[in-house]
């Protein structure tokens, strides 16, 4: 029997700790969850892909299931016929997010029949958080350690005292 394979893709910019919940819990649904960074080149992150790559390695070492991979111009679901996943995971904090995920499904369905697509519900206390708010809490100078994991907040601290 061949192992279950998941892919959990955003571009993670910063990874948010609504984030990492859901990639724990995606975890125990698979023999291996990939995390895949889906990299816009036309987009100037807080982090470089691969410092972002290195930083959620990270946050999710103690999670034996999980590998993180990073993707630039490419189809999700060209990645995910490469690695074998057959299911994607993908994030719900609102009724906005369905919506929007729901155009992405239509695509997916169409070019790829055979992978599925999974939804996990926003746990209540993640269900604003999202990285472009902390972002913006960021421009403003705002703590965001409540909503990044502890290694990330670090790294954000060193970039602002620079």
């Amino acid at each position: 029997m061949s192992d279950k394979i998941g892919l959990f893709t955003g571009s993670f910019d910063p990874l948010t700790n609504g984030h990492l919940d859901l990639i724990q819990r995606a975890s125990q649904l698979f023999d291996v969850l990939y995390v895949g960074i889906f990299v816009n080149p036309h987009k100037q992150g807080l982090f470089a892909s691969e410092e972002r790559k290195r930083l959620i390695e990270e946050a999710v070492a103690e999670l034996p299931r999980v590998k993180v991979l990073l993707a630039q111009d490419e189809l999700v679901v060209d990645v995910a016929r490469k690695i074998g996943a057959t299911y994607l995971v993908r994030g719900l904090r609102n009724g906005i997010d369905l919506e929007y995920e729901a155009s992405f499904d239509f695509y997916n369905r169409e070019l790829a029949p055979d992978i599925e697509t999974i939804y996990l519900l926003a746990k209540p206390e993640y269900k604003f958080v999202s990285s472009g708010q902390v972002r913006e809490l960021l421009h403003f100078r705002q703590d965001v350690s409540p909503y990044v994991p502890e290694n990330i907040s670090k790294e954000l601290m060193k970039n602002e005292e620079k």
